[in-house]
């Protein structure tokens, strides 16, 4: 495969799932720990989502980064669009940005904000 096939080949995959990830390893066997985190964050908003291993050829990766602009993998694709890698998946994540971004609802317990505990006064026991 000559890399204008790749190039076409990822931008089929890009243009042909409403969720794209392009990932090391595969979502049931991630390669890597920022590709494990994408693929646990995906999973914890119950969305379904094409993969590609961007580990068989070296040339995927290559053209995917000259293709998107972005140079670390994992790359995630909503609608077309590069939403970005790890870091900025996981802070949208956490804001509860990704979910509306995918229409769906963000978990309880995820971004929402830490309240302030009251400190316990320290017991001392006298004897």
């Amino acid at each position: 495969m000559i890399n204008e096939e790749i190039r076409r080949a990822i931008e089929k995959a890009i243009g042909g799932e409403q969720v794209m990830l392009f990932m090391k390893g595969v979502p049931q066997q991630p390669a890597c720990g920022f590709s494990a985190r994408v693929c646990a964050i995906l999973g914890a908003l119950g969305v379904e989502f094409g993969a590609v291993d961007i580990l068989p050829d070296p040339r995927i990766r290559q053209e995917l980064s000259a293709l998107s602009g972005w140079p670390t993998i994992p790359q995630l694709f909503v609608r077309g669009e590069l939403v970005g890698g790890c870091d900025i998946v996981t802070e949208m994540f956490e804001s509860g940005e990704l979910a509306a971004m995918l229409g769906v609802e963000q978990p309880a317990g995820v971004g929402a904000p830490r309240q302030a505990q009251e400190p316990t006064p320290l017991q001392i026991d006298g004897s």
